[in-house]
Formats: C-alpha cells, structure tokens, sequence
C-alpha cells in the first residue's frame, strides 16, 4: 500500500501483544491486517520472529506434528510467531494451546478474515490464553490524521460511494475504485464465505445480500426474505449469521424496557462498508442522482460510529427505536445505564424533534440530530 495510515488498533496491539498469550486480530479480507503485522515486524529484528501463513500448505504442514519437541525445534531463538489467516489450520487452536503452554516466552500474532469459532477453532482450547482485536476498513479517526476539515468533508460523497477500504487510497480515478470493489467482492468476500461447509447456493447468499443492501436501516423480516429467496426461514438465520462473522454486515436489535408498543422482535442489518453496500447491488451513481442517500448515509454514521466504539474501547449496545405507531429512532446507545438516542439526517433543513413516546418513556435520555453539520462529532 502506497501510502500507510496509522491504525487506531496500535496502542492496543502493543498493550496486548505479551509473552505466553496469543493475539488474535480479526477483520475482514484486505482491511490491512497483514499491512499492520509488516509494518510492526519491520521495528524488531528479522531473526526474532517466525512468520507462517495458514494458506500455505508447507507452512501449515510445519505445525501439524501436535508435539512439544516439533514446536521447541521449529520456534528455537523465536521469540514471536505470526500466522496469517490462521483459521484454515487444521486443530489451529489446541495447536496454539500447546505452544503457549510449552515454549516459555513466546508470543504469538494470529490473524483471521472470519470469526475462528464458526467451526469451534480457536474458542475452547484457547480460553485466559487470548486477546482479540478487530479491524476495520479504515475509519474517520485514521483519516482525521492527514487530512483537514475542509478535504475531510470534499470527500464525504466518496467515502459514502466507495466506503473506506485501505487500497482504494491509491486509485484517484472513480473508475478504478469500482474495479477494486468489485474484485473484493467477487475474490475475497464470496471465497470466504463459501468455504465453510454446507453453503452449496453461492447465488441465494448474494441474492440475501442485495436483499439486505436494499433495506439498510429499515426492519428485516426472516420470514419475508425467506419468501423471496425461496429457502428456510433457518437457512436465511444461519446465512445472517455468517455473513455477521465474516464481517460484511452487522445486526442492530430493537429495544424496549417498559412500553408495550415497543417493537423488539425484529433487527435492522447494515455494512461495515458503504463501499462493498454499493458494489453488491451494482450502483455506484453519483449522490445527486440516488434516491437512496439518506440508506447510504444512515450505514456510514452507523459504521464509523462502531469503527469509533471498537477502537475506544468503550462497552456499548446499539439499538434502533420504533413504536407499532410509527414513532422512531435510527440509533439509540447504552452505556451504564444510560441512554442516548440519535436521529440521522442527511438534510441539514429537515427538523427532527425526539419521538413523544420516547421522551416520555426515557426522560431521563439524550437526542440529538446527526447531520452533515455535526456528523464529525458524532464518529471521531
């Protein structure tokens, strides 16, 4: 990559990189991660460390042998080991287990484009022997770093199109970003997906994604998408639930206390990335010209909002708002107990005022309207 930002995760990577632990960093294909590792291994010397990549046959049979005397031989002088992609390691886990246990000192980097545990890999055998960190495609606080206000908002509408994908920072021409997006999408998004067993209609999963992308914001029902794709209701809840852990979408649940009115039983869907949002239902047409910018603008304040989160380290549960008679919020926050509601407007002119019910319900919660006026606050 051309031109290397520094990530939010850094601070973090070191505090939890330590000796007899391993450092789980999770992410989505091509979100850096790999980019990140360099970059830190470049600062310690070469001989110090052993870097194995899980897609690598000879590099993955290096570990098979499950032995102390194999893993003592293979990390002698290594004080650090790095495995890429190591989900597609066969016993990744009691693999790990062994070396954290045996080989005193040794620290160990494992990165990974899907949640380990979608095939028990990584969970049991490594519990009080792991930290994790997420990545995400790059997020306004890494931007906020080389760029001032005044090229920060000229390049709101890209970042609204072409989401925030490292590599697309070194494509000026729009032409060329879509390219990238959709070699992402056909090469790296749909490849991880279908290596997981039992996902034999590659179609009806990109056909569920368009569904979603059309409905960014608004309630899903499973029973409806199920309709329309033509499979289970179970089938389209197992296939949410990998996409979710293969990191290309997220789930934002209703809430409700104490009103009866409240819905609570459906869930709003929406992208990590407006980039791939766009590339999966093919339309990458200018802001003026789209009837679905307010969508686009609810996913990226909601994306960059938990890049923010994430990498604050802040313990927070999102939620969406609605009453069976209409009354709304796009994002209502959690935190120790306390509540604060947002609305999301992509027209600085439009008032929105907080919903009656609400106020009445809450009295004691914030509001506050998120426009492009403000919307910097709101992610950085």
């Amino acid at each position: 990559m051309s031109n290397y930002y520094k990530r939010a995760v850094l601070a973090e990577f070191h505090r939890k990189l330590l000796p007899n632990k391993v450092l789980i960093l999770l992410g989505a294909r091509r979100v850096g991660k790999t980019e990140l590792i360099k970059n830190y291994l470049s600062t310690i010397p070469k001989e110090s460390y052993l870097q194995l990549n899980g897609e690598d046959v000879e590099d993955s049979n290096l570990l098979k042998e499950r032995s102390i005397t194999n893993y003592s031989r293979l990390l002698s002088n290594v004080k650090l080991l790095v495995i890429d992609e190591a989900q597609n390691i066969p016993d990744i886990g009691l693999i790990l287990k062994l070396i954290v246990d045996s080989i005193d000192g040794i620290k160990i980097i494992a990165t990974g484009s899907s949640v380990f545990d979608l095939s028990n890999k990584l969970g049991e055998p490594l519990v009080g022997r792991k930290n994790t960190i997420y990545l995400f495609p790059l997020a306004q606080i890494e931007f906020a770093n080389y760029e001032n206000y005044k090229e920060t908002t000229s390049k709101l509408e890209e970042r609204l199109l072409f989401g925030s994908y490292p590599e697309l920072e070194q494509y000026p021409d729009w032409n060329d970003k879509i390219s990238y997006l959709k070699e992402i999408i056909n090469s790296y998004l749909l490849k991880d997906i279908l290596v997981f067993d039992g996902i034999k209609q590659s179609n009806k999963i990109l056909d569920l994604l368009k569904l979603i992308a059309f409905q960014v914001g608004q309630e899903v029902s499973l029973q409806e998408l199920a309709r329309q794709l033509g499979i289970s209701k179970n089938t389209v809840e197992s296939y949410l639930d990998l996409l979710s852990k293969v990191f290309v979408i997220y789930k934002v649940p209703g809430f409700s206390r104490n009103l009866r009115k409240e819905i609570t039983k459906s869930n709003r869907w929406y992208f990590y990335d407006n980039g791939i949002r766009n590339g999966i239902i093919a339309n990458f047409t200018r802001l003026e010209s789209r009837t679905d910018v307010g969508a686009l603008w609810e996913n990226y304040l909601a994306s960059e909002r938990i890049k923010h989160q994430n990498y604050a380290q802040k313990t927070v549960t999102n939620y969406f708002w609605r009453t069976y008679d209409q009354q709304e919020l796009d994002w209502l926050e959690e935190e120790n107990g306390k509540l604060s509601g947002f609305e999301f407007k992509w027209n600085e002119n439009r008032k929105a005022k907080i919903p009656t019910a609400f106020a009445k319900a809450y009295p004691e919660a914030t509001f506050e309207v998120i426009n492009k006026g403000n919307y910097l606050d709101f992610i950085t």
